[in-house]
């Protein structure tokens, strides 16, 4: 009995042994069911943000254009959402803060989605200011690349100073101060929690992996 014992155990330690093998061969940190923690792994809101109430459990990531960290992180974190199951959203949110430095990025990011060109120029707006080192914060230079995307200028710039333009600016201003964010990129799920960057987006994003699993608890105990 002792001798089959001891093959169960060889047998165990060789296919777990095998498994870390493969994680780590396809670049995976296994995490050993470890439990996030508040305040180290995610900060709790409250009062939580609305959602829009479709359902869905809501991913948004805050950003700023202008943010190198955000630029590296746009490549990484447009993978993963393609993999987001049915229950899951996703949008972005621009981040501003009181010094409303970020303000021009946020006007910009929101005329596009309401010309229904965001997706096709989204990633050409943060290759203009981190590859081309273009200044689109200043409105002449801004006006010209606007132009040299095959935009339309004059309906660019109405609604660039529209009410509405506005007030989505004002909106994230709000959004931001509530939801405690404090540096970009960050990820909020559901509007409770905003998941803690360490540095490393892969793990950020597994992070956000189990926020989201922890919503979906807690929406099935209610």
């Amino acid at each position: 009995m002792l001798t089959t014992a001891l093959k169960t155990v060889k047998t165990a330690l060789k296919t777990a042994t095998g498994a870390l093998a493969l994680w780590l061969v396809l670049g995976v940190t296994p995490v050993m069911g470890a439990e996030l923690q508040a305040d180290k792994d995610y900060r709790v809101i409250n009062p939580p943000l609305a959602v829009d109430g479709k359902g869905q459990i809501e991913v948004t990531e805050f950003f700023w254009y202008g943010c190198t960290h955000c630029f590296d992180f746009e490549p990484v974190i447009s993978v993963w959402v393609k993999g987001l199951p049915a229950d899951v959203s996703f949008r972005r949110e621009p981040a501003i803060f009181p010094n409303n430095k970020w303000v021009p990025g946020a006007r910009l990011y929101y005329t596009l989605e309401a010309m229904n060109v965001l997706e096709k120029h989204h990633s050409d707006v943060f290759a203009a200011i981190h590859l081309d080192r273009a200044r689109l914060d200043n409105e002449k230079t801004l006006q010209t690349w606007i132009g040299g995307r095959g935009i339309d200028i004059r309906k660019f710039n109405e609604h660039w100073n529209s009410p509405a333009i506005q007030a989505r600016v004002q909106g994230a201003k709000e959004a931001s101060l509530k939801a405690g964010v404090t540096g970009v990129p960050g990820v909020m799920v559901q509007g409770r929690y905003l998941a803690i960057s360490h540095g490393n987006y892969e793990d950020l994003l597994k992070v956000v992996d189990q926020l989201i699993d922890r919503v979906r608890t807690e929406t099935r105990k209610k």
